[in-house]
C-alpha cells in the first residue's frame, strides 16, 4: 500500500480514537448551530424575540389611552405588566411611584406612563412618558422601536381629539357641532359614506389619518404613510426618564466588557484546572502526598490558585477597558473587586468540576471547550438574554455568566450598594458551593491521585 495512504489511515484512526478532537470537530459547532438558531428564531412562526417586561400605567380614563394598552398587550414582544404584587400576593394597579424601585431591582426595563393630560390642552399634541434602564443597547433600541410603532398607531385618534378639544375652546359647542356636521356632509357627498356615522368619528377624533378608506388592510410598501412617524413626532411630546446608567460615561463598553472578561476567564482556568492531569503524569503528586499533605490540601490549594488568577485577569481586563474605551472604575474598585472574587471562584469550581469528572486532559479540553461556549451564548455574554425564546431564558440563570455579568452591571452600570449585590453574590456562592462539593467528592472517588 503506497505510504501516503498507510499515514493518512493512521491520522484518521488517532482522530477517531481521540474524543476530545471529534466533539469540537462535530458535536460543538452541531450544538452552536442549534443554538443560534433559537436564539435568532430560524424557521419559527413567530420571529423575533418575545416576552420582553414592559410596564405600562394607565392614569387617563380615555377609551383611546385603554386601546392603546390593549395594542401592546397585543404585541408578541412585549410580556406588558400593569399590575403591582404585594407581599401577600394581592395584586393592585401600577404606579408610577412604582417604576424605580421595580427598575432598580430589574423586574423589568422598560415603562410606559399614560398620564392623564394624555390630550394636552395648552396646545395640539399629545402627552407621553417612558421610563427605561437600558442596560441593553440592542434590546433598548428594539423595545423603543416598537413602541414607537405602536404609540403612532393610536396617535392619530388622540391627535384629532386634541385638535377637538382645542377647537371646543375657541369656537365653543354650538359652533363646533355646526362645524362637524358640515364637514360630515362635504366628506360623504364627496366620498360617499353615512354622514351620521362620519360626524360620529369626527366628534371621537377619528380623522382617518394614516388610514385607507375603512379597510384595515395596511397600505403598500412605499407608500407616503411611511412617513407618518417622522410628522407625529413633532405633536407628541414623550418624556423619557433614565432610571439608571444615564452618567456611565461609556455605556456599551461598560455593558460588554463584562462578558468577554468571563469567557476568556473560562477558558484560563479551566486549562489551569485540567493542568492536573499533567501533574499526575510527571509524579508531581505521589511525591507531594508523601510529605504531610492530604487530597484535599491539593484540592484547595488549586481552588485558591484559581481564585487568585481569576481576579488578576479580571481586573486586568477590567483596567484595559478603562484605558482603551473609558470605563469608569476608579469609584466602584471596592465592590467591583469583590464581584470578581466571587465570580472568580464560580469559574474556578467549574474548571475544577470538568476535572474531576473528565478521564483524560484531551476529554476535559473538549468539555469544556463545550461548555464554556454553551454559558457564554445562554449567559448574555454574547447577546441580550431578552431576544433568546423563554426557555432558553430560564436556563440562562442557572449559568454563572449571567450572574457575573449581573454583578458587573449593578456595580458599573447601577452603582449598587453593597447590601443591593448581596443576591446576586450569594447566587455565585451558591453556584461556587455546589460545583465544588460534587468535584471534590468526585475527585475523592476518581484515580486522579492514584
Amino acid at each position: 500500500m503506497n505510504p501516503i495512504l498507510v499515514l493518512l489511515r493512521k491520522d484518521f484512526a488517532l482522530f477517531f480514537r481521540d474524543k476530545a478532537s471529534i466533539s469540537l470537530t462535530f458535536l460543538v459547532p452541531f450544538a452552536l448551530i442549534y443554538l443560534l438558531g433559537q436564539i435568532f428564531h430560524v424557521n419559527s412562526s413567530s420571529p423575533g424575540p418575545a416576552g420582553i417586561p414592559v410596564a405600562v400605567v394607565n392614569q387617563s380614563d380615555n377609551p383611546a389611552a385603554a386601546r392603546l394598552v390593549d395594542a401592546l398587550k397585543a404585541e408578541k414582544t412585549f410580556k406588558v405588566l400593569t399590575k403591582f404584587v404585594n407581599p401577600d400576593k394581592t395584586t393592585r394597579p401600577l404606579t408610577e411611584e412604582d417604576l424605580r424601585p421595580l427598575m432598580r431591582a430589574d423586574d423589568f426595563r422598560f415603562a410606559l406612563v399614560i398620564p392623564r393630560d394624555v390630550i394636552r390642552t395648552d396646545s395640539i399634541g399629545i402627552h407621553l412618558k417612558t421610563y427605561s434602564n437600558p442596560r441593553n443597547e440592542i434590546e433598548a433600541q428594539m423595545v423603543s422601536g416598537i413602541l414607537q410603532k405602536d404609540l403612532f398607531s393610536k396617535v392619530p385618534e388622540l391627535l384629532g381629539q386634541s385638535l377637538q378639544a382645542r377647537a371646543r375652546a375657541y369656537l365653543g359647542d354650538p359652533r363646533l357641532d355646526r362645524f362637524n356636521s358640515s364637514l360630515a356632509t362635504a366628506v360623504s357627498d364627496a366620498f360617499g359614506g353615512d354622514e351620521a356615522r362620519i360626524k360620529s368619528r369626527l366628534e371621537n377624533g377619528d380623522l382617518g389619518l394614516g388610514r385607507v378608506g375603512d379597510s384595515d388592510t395596511p397600505p403598500a410598501a412605499g407608500a407616503a404613510a411611511t412617513d407618518t412617524p417622522d410628522v407625529f413626532s413633532r405633536i407628541v411630546k414623550v418624556d423619557n426618564v433614565q432610571v439608571a446608567g444615564r452618567d456611565v460615561k461609556s455605556p456599551e463598553a461598560t455593558l460588554l466588557v463584562g462578558g468577554w472578561a468571563m469567557q476568556f476567564l473560562l477558558f484560563a482556568v479551566t486549562a489551569s484546572a485540567t493542568a492536573l492531569f499533567r501533574e499526575k503524569e510527571h509524579g508531581i503528586f505521589q511525591r507531594v502526598l508523601s510529605a504531610p499533605v492530604t487530597r484535599g490540601d491539593i484540592l484547595w490549594s488549586k481552588f485558591l490558585y484559581g481564585i487568585c488568577l481569576g481576579l488578576l485577569q479580571l481586573m486586568t481586563l477590567f483596567l484595559a477597558g478603562h484605558l482603551l474605551y473609558g470605563i469608569e472604575i476608579g469609584g466602584h474598585l471596592g465592590l467591583l473587586v469583590v464581584v470578581c472574587v466571587f465570580a472568580a471562584a464560580a469559574c474556578t469550581s467549574f474548571g475544577m468540576l470538568i476535572a474531576a469528572i473528565s478521564p483524560t486532559q484531551e476529554s476535559a479540553r473538549g468539555l469544556s471547550t463545550f461548555v464554556i461556549l454553551l454559558m457564554s451564548a445562554i449567559g448574555g455574554a454574547w447577546f441580550p438574554v431578552s431576544l433568546m425564546p423563554e426557555v432558553i431564558q430560564r436556563f440562562s440563570k442557572l449559568t454563572l455568566v449571567y450572574w457575573s455579568m449581573e454583578g458587573f452591571s449593578q456595580v458599573l452600570w447601577s452603582h449598587d450598594t453593597l447590601v443591593e449585590l448581596l443576591p446576586t453574590l450569594g447566587y455565585l456562592s451558591l453556584i461556587t458551593a455546589i460545583v465544588m462539593g460534587v468535584s471534590v467528592w468526585r475527585f475523592n472517588r476518581g484515580r486522579i491521585f492514584d
